[in-house]
């Protein structure tokens, strides 16, 4: 961890800050997120082709204006912005200012018409969309003692963890009202208040449109009884070590991120809302147009792990509107799209 000494003991969302997004944090490699975990926007082109036809369908509720954008928080190498621009209609495109919120450098190769940003612009119309950013805003992260008293967490850049103080104030009010943890030693959970933080503060960039927050997620229906914690490193699950080498991540409280008017959703109900179905192409297909046949099959397939409940398609969608009326997403029943 940079300027940080191994045997130093820090709470672990300083620590996670620094090994995310200091000056040799893991969001600052050349590879990027790509190198190390698959998304949505890297599973299929699908994903970006959905996302912008919601914004087609905010462009209308929002009387189709003449300058129209879009917002890719936590862009990552560009990926998803890049997809969307792509998929638009041609009379959408060039209306559509798309910016890319990142940490990173811009990477090079990046159409010329994305602009590349540190901070979320203010005064948007349009949609502010995060994928898999909120996971990655860090939080602090508790346990119980043998007492039964919540304790922050802290640990050293080599991942060993020992207890620190009772956890109090603003974060003991948000653990108490998004996830009591009952009085039995060594219950853990995650303080999501700066992902609430975050995200309203991101809504408030908007003047009118739609911003969508998509993530690994729970309620309180069904809080982690031992938190979810994790990192990921080259593609795979590891023990998060706050040292720059690998992702640190944990899942999103998204109930608690919530403002007035916002709904949520799973990732399958809002994209087969969107239109995007795994289901199989007609076999009559095959005989008639047998290149459009394979075509349509590949995308089923793709279609189907995007919306797969035991994965991709478990994922949580947070869709907060601000100055728009009209109904963007209307639920499909599993059975319409088979």
């Amino acid at each position: 961890m940079t300027g940080v000494a191994a045997h130093e003991w820090w709470g672990w969302r300083d620590a996670w800050e620094a090994a995310l997004y200091g000056p040799d944090g893991f969001y600052r490699s050349p590879e990027g997120p790509a190198g190390h975990f698959r998304t949505s926007v890297h599973a299929s082109p699908l994903f970006a082709a959905a996302v912008a036809r919601l914004l087609c369908r905010l462009d209308e509720a929002l009387g189709r204006p003449a300058e129209l954008d879009f917002v890719d928080m936590a862009a990552g190498r560009g990926e998803l912005a890049g997809g969307v621009l792509a998929a638009l209609p041609a009379d959408v495109a060039v209306r559509t200012r798309v910016h890319a919120v990142e940490v990173a450098d811009r990477p090079a190769g990046l159409d010329a018409r994305i602009e590349w940003r540190s901070e979320p612009p203010r005064g948007v119309t349009g949609l502010l969309f995060a994928n898999e950013w909120l996971d990655d805003v860090p939080v602090e992260v508790v346990a119980t003692d043998a007492d039964g008293v919540a304790r922050r967490v802290l640990v050293r850049s080599d991942g060993a963890e020992r207890l620190g103080e009772p956890v109090g104030g603003s974060d003991a009010g948000w653990l108490a009202r998004w996830w009591p943890l009952p009085p039995e030693e060594g219950r853990r959970a995650e303080i999501g208040l700066p992902r609430d933080t975050a995200w309203a503060a991101a809504v408030a960039t908007l003047d009118r449109g739609l911003a969508v927050a998509v993530d690994y997620a729970h309620t309180a229906a069904a809080r982690p009884p031992y938190g979810t914690l994790t990192g990921f490193r080259d593609g795979r699950e590891t023990r998060p070590v706050p040292d720059g080498s690998c992702d640190v991540t944990a899942h999103v409280a998204l109930d608690a991120c919530l403002l007035p008017g916002g709904r949520l959703l799973t990732q399958r109900a809002a994209l087969h809302a969107l239109g995007l179905s795994g289901a199989r192409p007609p076999l009559a297909l095959a005989s008639s147009d047998p290149v459009a046949y394979v075509r349509a099959l590949a995308d089923a397939g793709a279609a189907a792990e995007l919306t797969a409940p035991g994965g991709l398609g478990g994922f949580g969608w947070l869709l907060q509107p601000v100055g728009v009326a009209a109904p963007l997403l209307v639920d499909v029943p599993d059975h319409e799209e088979q």
